[in-house]
């Protein structure tokens, strides 16, 4: 029997249960639509983090830390070790030492209480410089940010967050040159941040001061938790961050990397291992979805071996007029397939089409610039799994249906 003929008769076998057959591979589209959709808005979100990170902080940025790189909570908690100083900046800063840096500076943060009058707020307080604007992409609503003589002077002044704004001064009109309390000390307010300002890392909840008056007026030490330096440019990144690695071990009379009491990482760096965590996580809650193609699987076995029953008679006709057991359990085998590959297919559209009115709604909704992405790739393999699980499925309820003797599938009621 030709295969042309086959793929026909299955077809048709399909088609005279519609109901039965759309039901079966409920399963399947289910399971595909599912992968599509988690994909699409996997990727979706992948590319908004990592679109944000670089647009906010740029390629050139460089973060050094105090510690080692992190390995477990004991590493983590290293990084506020008191191993990187002064002494460090003005190591780097030296052209000899890293021809290629542009920019430095000195960070430190801590969690603080705010006072203003009866009121009282927790927030992050971070110690910078002027170059913090540019650096992280701040935008100020109203007043000004840090300046070079605030920095040098250790002026008491503070850039504070849309949510600090609100919480201390709900019922204030105008609030630069008002002052607010730090660790018993007043800071005047010299500028105030909008709400979704500055990017991805958020200021919405922190006050802003010169690092030399956050040493010396609230921590009381004068070792720093971040150097932050910028490349001159994207191309002289790694340059940068192996002269700086030389700089501080030679600084700090280190003799091997085992014993570097400091990390340094780029954005490039960070924005590869972040995307690497973000594609781990989507595959494996890709994985989690693709159970029920198995499920779906199961499904379209046992209806094959329901069909394979009531069509006893259809088979022992056949049989009759000189199809082969190989006919038959190909027939079988083609509805199995033909079944998956069509739930695989109506997957795809679906889950495609829903993930578009979802990146369609975060956009209209949000503040977030969501692009639909179309998985291509895991679309090919959507259909060729599907596929694959019909052919696996259907194996036994074809071998099933091609075992049957004509004789008794004649006399079968």
């Amino acid at each position: 029997m030709r295969i042309n003929h086959q793929l026909k008769t299955a077809i048709n076998g399909l088609t005279s249960h519609k109901s039965r057959s759309l039901l079966t591979i409920l399963g399947i589209v289910i399971g595909i639509a599912s992968i599509i959709l988690i994909m699409s808005l996997g990727q979706g979100a992948k590319d908004l983090i990592l679109g944000e990170i670089s647009g906010q902080v740029g390629s050139k940025i460089i973060e050094v830390r105090p510690g080692g790189e992190p390995q477990g909570m004991t590493d983590f908690l290293s990084m506020f070790s008191d191993s990187l100083t002064q002494k460090d900046v003005d190591e780097i800063k030296r052209k000899g030492n890293v021809p290629n840096m542009a920019k430095i500076m000195p960070m430190v943060f801590s969690s603080v209480t705010l006072n203003f009058g009866n009121e009282n707020h927790p927030a992050t307080l971070y110690g910078a410089t002027e170059l913090a604007a540019g650096m992280y992409n701040i935008k100020i609503e109203s007043g000004r940010f840090l300046e070079e003589d605030d920095v040098k002077s250790n002026s008491s002044v503070v850039v504070i967050g849309s949510k600090v704004r609100k919480n201390l001064f709900e019922n204030e009109n105008e609030i630069i040159g008002k002052k607010i309390k730090i660790k018993g000390r007043n800071f005047k307010v010299i500028g105030v941040i909008p709400e979704g300002g500055q990017g991805t890392f958020s200021f919405d909840d922190a006050v802003l001061v010169p690092y030399t008056s956050a040493q010396q007026y609230v921590l009381g030490y004068k070792y720093f938790q971040h150097i932050i330096v910028e490349a001159d440019t994207e191309e002289n990144v790694p340059r940068v961050v192996e002269d700086i690695k030389i700089t501080i071990r030679n600084s700090h009379d280190i003799d091997s990397t085992e014993k570097d009491d400091f990390s340094v990482q780029s954005m490039i760096d960070a924005i590869k291992t972040m995307e690497t965590v973000m594609s781990i996580l989507t595959l494996l809650i890709s994985a989690v979805a693709a159970i029920s193609l198995v499920v779906g699987g199961v499904g379209i076995m046992n209806i094959m071996l329901v069909s394979v029953t009531e069509r006893t008679r259809e088979i022992g006709l056949r049989k009759a007029l000189g199809a082969t057991d190989k006919d038959i359990m190909i027939q079988f085998l083609f509805e199995a397939v033909i079944l998956t590959a069509m739930g695989g297919l109506i997957g795809i559209i679906f889950g495609a089409s829903l993930s578009f009115v979802t990146s369609f709604l975060i956009t209209k909704f949000t503040t977030y610039n969501w692009l639909f992405s179309f998985p291509i790739s895991a679309a090919v393999i959507g259909i060729l799994v599907s596929s694959f699980i019909g052919l696996v499925f259907g194996i036994y309820p074809a071998r099933q249906a091609s075992k049957k003797s004509p004789m008794e599938a004649l006399r079968y009621e």
